[in-house]
């Protein structure tokens, strides 16, 4: 492993409780912890309107900058920083900003499509698939897109018909053969976040 550095994906459909999971190593962790999240690296789209932008597939591989976040994470495994993108889903585009990440000793990289990319999943020592049912994974999604994303219930549900649906199934859920670990209910599992937290705090003692 590079620097000592201890990379762990962190997969799974929308709403399933990756965010979840994630919080709950971070609290364990602390400072030791980094994270990066697939979702900053959509695409730019200056050229569209906002109407334009919000028919957009946000659900498939093309809709991302997925080789950046890989040349990212290269960079990290080194010891190196990096200005990652941020994305504003508030306007359905990229914002002007970027987020210094600096290594730790556990870097998280986290989305819905980072083991469908090969070049990427190849850069993480610990491959953990978040696996919901499909209607937990909507009814989270409608509440986090309604209250913090400025949607209305229409659109979001629009959306799930249209893309997310059929994405997930194409592209996120054969994903799942590539995890290393799979996890039902993600954060609120107790017993697989115990095992995965005492993995994390070995390697942490071992370097």
């Amino acid at each position: 492993m590079d620097s000592g550095i201890l990379v762990i994906g962190i997969a799974g459909g929308t709403g399933s409780g990756k965010t979840t999971l994630m919080k709950r190593l971070i609290e364990a962790f602390q400072d030791q912890v980094t994270v990066i999240s697939h979702d900053n690296y959509y695409k730019r789209h200056d050229e569209l309107t906002y109407e334009q932008r919000c028919q957009l597939n946000y659900d498939e591989p093309a809709a991302l900058e997925t080789d950046l976040m890989a040349r990212h994470l290269e960079k990290l495994r080194r010891g190196e920083s990096v200005d990652c993108p941020v994305y504003d889903f508030t306007i359905q585009n990229r914002s002007q900003d970027t987020v210094r990440i600096v290594p730790k000793r556990v870097i998280i990289v986290e989305g819905i499509l980072i083991f469908e990319n090969e070049v990427l999943r190849s850069l993480m020592d610990i491959r953990i698939f978040v696996d919901t049912d499909a209607d937990v994974r909507l009814c989270r999604r409608i509440k986090r897109d309604v209250n913090k994303r400025g949607r209305t219930l229409e659109s979001v549900l629009e959306q799930y018909q249209k893309t997310v649906k059929p994405m997930h199934e194409m592209y996120v859920e054969p994903s799942k053969r590539f995890a290393d670990i799979v996890v039902p209910e993600g954060g609120k599992n107790e017993v697989a976040l115990d095992m995965i937290i005492g993995r994390i705090r070995r390697h942490l003692e071992e370097v």
